[in-house]
């Protein structure tokens, strides 16, 4: 079990506006009572001035979809940890499925960028998972263990402070979605990977990916290694993203 209490993550994606982020923020903020579980959005990084203020003294954190891997200095267009830390931003999602698809990030790209919101006080959301040509030859357990193995080897002894992010890549957006039995087993393997490099195992919330929604959000929260999730598509819908908030509160 991860930080006390379950920890739900909105990944919003590409996806908001002004007008649209304003509404449904306040609409989540207005039906947070009785939610006692860790919660925070994830925005695309022009937002974030403006999450800043909407969120101050509330208890949604903000976070961001990604970071650089660099400090400072020549990299056109990317978004270092320090800029981050200048919008309260707490987390910050390092290697998603998007990401290693479709900008080529590596095992290694991944872990340097865990490595550098580790070192800002940024709590990285590590994002390892399997496709499905993966999952069919059998190879879930190696590939989500390679992806994790790499921030470990980076991290060090840093890395009970990360959290980790369970997507199998094979059902995001595709209707497809993992049992509970099967999300447990990989947990319980990333969980026992983690063990293997910490004795503060116990302190990394290991999160749920992958068509997450209001009507299976509690069965899979309900597995012991399951200690919260990450939501895309229904984290957009203030009601959607409230009744998991409630159903990671019980």
């Amino acid at each position: 079990m991860g930080m006390s209490g379950k920890l739900m993550v909105g990944n919003w994606k590409m996806n908001g506006s002004l007008a649209a982020n304003a509404s449904l923020l306040s609409d989540i903020l207005n039906g947070m009572a009785g939610v006692s579980c860790h919660a925070a959005v994830c925005l695309p990084a022009p937002y974030l001035a403006q999450a800043q203020s909407l969120l101050a003294g509330s208890a949604l954190a903000l976070g961001a979809q990604d970071v650089s891997a660099h400090e400072s200095g020549a990299y056109t267009g990317e978004v270092s940890c320090d800029m981050l830390r200048d919008f309260a931003v707490r987390f910050a999602i390092v290697g998603h499925s998007e990401r290693r698809q479709y900008h080529g990030e590596t095992d290694t790209v991944v872990a340097n960028k865990a490595q550098r919101a580790l070192a800002a006080g940024i709590t990285p959301i590590v994002c390892v998972g399997e496709s499905l040509a993966e999952r069919e030859a059998g190879q879930t357990e190696a590939v989500v263990k390679r992806q994790l193995a790499a921030v470990i080897h980076t991290n060090g002894h840093c890395i009970s402070e990360i959290v980790v992010a369970y997507e199998p890549v094979w059902a995001i957006g595709t209707g497809l979605t993992a049992t509970p039995e099967q999300v447990q087993s990989v947990h319980a393997v990333l969980r026992a990977q983690l063990q293997a490099a910490t004795a503060h195992a116990q302190r990394v919330s290991i999160l749920y990916g992958g068509s997450m929604n209001a009507a299976n959000a509690a069965s899979l929260l309900d597995k012991p290694d399951v200690d919260g999730g990450l939501i895309g598509g229904a984290s957009l819908k203030a009601p959607d993203f409230l009744s998991m908030l409630k159903a990671a509160s019980r």
